[in-house]
């Protein structure tokens, strides 16, 4: 029979403790094939909730108690809990549970349910037909989870999961064996352990279960531990991790690689020009010489950071770097078709000139642009396909 530890966090919550695990015991008499047991996690609470959960665990077997003798917050108790349930209580999945009965633990059973469909994480949300907050919240607390959701769901472009701050969660030890490394710095800390955590489930691939339903209820015995962290450290979490995926991103690195040498291009075009006195009849060979120093350029560049994977050794360098001529052979077409086709139905002449700098911009240069442009999506199917192809 599998194993579920729900995971409590406690840091004074005497006065919530004892109903909190009295209600999620009654839950556990209506689960018949998982194995169930609770698991307080409290961070040597000065009212001394770690007493009574002991005294809670002498009359009920299922209850276990651990005791962080340095107090971690929200992550660093969510995380101890999970390591001693799965390394010491042989547990295949764990719940993060409010000990303020928040979460409704009669919704367990639906959680283990999806987990025996095949989910490797389970969310509860609060943002799905059937779930919600509190009427009675005060508008700023409102606007903080609703906003803030909605801004993590754009930011990563993924609407799939309403809820992002929800820490009413089943985890199997498969996620958590994959993810507990990625979340142990203090950054981590607070509810940016909740979505940093889920970010990672998310971008490894797991599958996640977010739907859920389950009405938030808010604490009637002692004070909120939501803070101004809330809203700014995830938000800050989520705009960094953004940022780097787009950084890190092949497309976004050939697309620099391309911008590169698309000043390139264009300098070195006056620079060739210039050399034939812009004689109109060098045009198209001052263009073609032009984008063989950006094609140079770009092969250095490509093979050093966009395509750092699969880089080429120089041993094979110079027979790839005919490759990669060969592969750009088509965008060199497709620019020199499309000044060809400028020059002829357009014609060259200068458009305006930029002020300090002096730099005259003509037609010819607006035909390199559109060539560019159109070049370099040929340029990236070429390259991934023949010339850094994944092996």
């Amino acid at each position: 029979m599998k194993h579920a530890v729900v995971i409590i966090p406690t840091y004074n919550e005497r006065g919530n403790i004892e109903k909190t695990i009295n209600a999620v015991l009654t839950v556990f008499k209506e689960i018949k094939n998982w194995k169930m047991s609770v698991l307080v996690v409290d961070d040597t609470s000065p009212d001394k909730t770690y007493e009574l959960v002991e005294e809670i665990g002498k009359k009920h077997k299922q209850v276990q108690l651990y005791i962080n003798k340095k107090k971690s917050g929200l992550g660093g108790a969510y995380l101890k809990g999970m390591e001693y349930a799965f390394s010491k209580l042989d547990a295949d999945v764990v719940f993060e549970f409010d000990a303020d009965l928040s979460h409704d633990p009669t919704k367990i059973p639906l959680f283990l349910e999806s987990i025996d469909k095949g989910s490797e994480m389970v969310l509860g949300s609060r943002y799905v037909p059937g779930g919600s907050i509190p009427e009675d919240w005060g508008l700023h607390r409102k606007f903080l989870s609703m906003a803030g959701n909605l801004v993590i769901m754009t930011v990563l472009t993924d609407f799939r999961i309403r809820d992002w701050t929800s820490g009413y969660r089943a985890i199997t030890k498969k996620v958590y064996e994959a993810v507990a490394p990625l979340v142990q710095s203090d950054q981590f800390s607070g509810y940016t352990f909740q979505i940093g955590f889920l970010y990672h489930a998310v971008r490894k691939g797991f599958k996640i279960d977010p739907n859920i339903p389950y009405h938030f209820v808010d604490r009637t015995i002692g004070q909120s531990k939501m803070g101004p962290e809330y809203l700014i450290k995830p938000l800050l979490f989520i705009f960094k991790m953004r940022i780097r995926e787009i950084i890190q991103h092949k497309v976004f690195k050939f697309a620099f690689t391309g911008g590169i040498g698309a000043l390139i291009q264009l300098v070195s075009l006056q620079i060739w020009w210039a050399l034939f006195g812009f004689a109109e009849p060098q045009y198209e060979l001052s263009n073609f010489l032009s984008i063989e120093t950006a094609i140079f350029s770009n092969f250095l560049i490509n093979n050093f950071w966009t395509f750092s994977d699969t880089k080429i050794e120089m041993s094979d360098a110079p027979k790839k770097f005919i490759q990669f001529n060969l592969a750009s052979a088509g965008s060199i077409i497709i620019q020199m078709l499309i000044a060809f086709l400028g020059k002829k139905f357009i014609g060259l002449f200068t458009l305006f000139t930029l002020p300090i700098v002096h730099f005259a911009v003509n037609t010819g240069t607006v035909f390199a642009v559109i060539g560019i442009l159109v070049g370099m999506v040929w340029n990236f199917f070429a390259y991934t396909r023949f010339i850094w192809k994944t092996k």
